[in-house]
């Protein structure tokens, strides 16, 4: 009786952490969808698509220390031209996830125009995103220039 009532714990347990699994990779899924969104919406210079994916109350941290809002991020978007820069498509992500948190890094490249010369700067990045009422949205951002 004792091998039966073992038995069917295990069974539980394993079958709670094989859902949890599957709600992770549900999870790392959205903020990969996520985040290649933000890499579009920022290619595309899309105001509506990055007001949607970043909280109000958003930290970002710019690669040289500086803290940002994001009506400041926003209206940078919109007021740099479009040679400036050009992020593409990101290196890496990989996200960890947290129950209504989720924490992902990686490395995006960006096309940067400098004094008439064209390079590929890369960042690290890492973000951290909150499922607020069932909708994940990301509430801190840093990115640190990747040395050459």
């Amino acid at each position: 009786m004792k091998a039966l009532g073992f038995s069917l714990v295990v069974c539980i347990l394993a079958v709670s952490v094989s859902a949890e699994d599957h709600g992770n990779s549900e999870v790392v899924s959205r903020i990969v969808a996520m985040e290649k969104a933000w890499n579009q919406a920022y290619k595309l210079r899309d105001k509506k698509a990055l007001d949607n994916i970043l909280d109000d109350a958003i930290v970002l941290v710019n690669d040289d220390g500086s803290l940002q809002t994001k009506a400041a991020f926003l209206s940078g978007i919109s007021s740099a031209a479009p040679s400036d820069e050009q992020q593409v498509s990101p290196e890496s992500i990989a996200v960890q996830a947290f129950g209504n948190v989720a924490i992902s890094t990686g490395v995006f490249a960006t096309k940067v125009a400098e004094k008439g010369k064209s390079h590929v700067r890369r960042d690290r990045f890492v973000d951290t995103w909150v499922n607020k009422d069932g909708k994940w949205t990301c509430v801190a951002a840093s990115a640190t220039t990747v040395a050459r």
